[in-house]
């Protein structure tokens, strides 16, 4: 299933799909359009739901994985730590020329974090970034907050009182991007007690379920599309 708006990334539904096979055909995307000589081709974004899968970025340290019982462990070629995908949640994979965007790296990640944000926005929801752990975290006592985060206290820990709902991790290949990001909707969250989530030791991982919002797994990806849409978009 795909759609597209005028001047805007192709959007591809591909519903629930392995891990695996679904990373190596975004590289073969990806290598097939940066090849000399190959005419300009259009970006996409892929949405979907993976089976369950432990995935490990190129930094990922082998202890961060605890116990990961009957979940598979792959490697990837993406940034990043190890994380995980599950039923319940919105995989997005944005597949864009930031040379043609006249944009680089730190600013993609921004715009990746800054539609998850409004996605969030749409349910009342208020995402905040932590400097250095890329992603989104909302507050546990009150993600319907609007307070801006105080910043830690000397020595203390970044993520006090804060959840993880999104993960980030991409791959740039001659300014063209694959992997990408995974908004947590309503999922069995037992599997993040496995790992150290983006290799940080004790950081809670939640989806919008566990914090009142209720929500289809269909709606909340149409979401996501339409703000990385916008946001992807000359």
């Amino acid at each position: 299933m795909t759609d597209r708006a005028a001047n805007q990334p192709l959007v591809r539904w591909l519903g629930r799909v392995d891990y695996a096979p679904t990373a190596q055909a975004m590289q073969d995307f990806t290598e097939a359009r940066t090849q000399a000589g190959v005419a300009p081709v259009p970006d996409e974004i892929w949405l979907c739901e993976h089976p369950r899968v432990f995935t490990q970025g190129l930094a990922g340290k082998a202890d961060h994985v605890l116990l990961p019982g009957d979940i598979p462990v792959v490697q990837t070629n993406r940034g990043g730590q190890v994380t995980y995908h599950g039923p319940g949640q919105v995989v997005a994979y944005p597949l864009v020329n930031l040379a043609a965007l006249n944009i680089y790296v730190k600013e993609y990640v921004f715009r990746l974090e800054q539609a998850i944000i409004k996605t969030l926005e749409t349910y009342g929801v208020t995402g905040h970034r932590v400097s250095g752990a890329p992603g989104i975290y909302v507050r546990l006592d009150d993600p319907f907050s609007h307070a801006r985060l105080a910043p830690p206290a000397p020595g203390g820990d970044p993520f006090e009182g804060l959840g993880k709902i999104a993960a980030l991790g991409i791959k740039v290949t001659r300014h063209c991007t694959y992997h990408g990001l995974a908004l947590n909707v309503a999922m069995d969250l037992e599997p993040y007690s496995r790992i150290n989530p983006c290799g940080y030791a004790g950081l809670r991982s939640i989806d919008l379920s566990t914090i009142g919002v209720q929500t289809t797994w269909d709606e909340a990806a149409q979401r996501l599309a339409e703000k990385l849409s916008v946001y992807l978009s000359p």
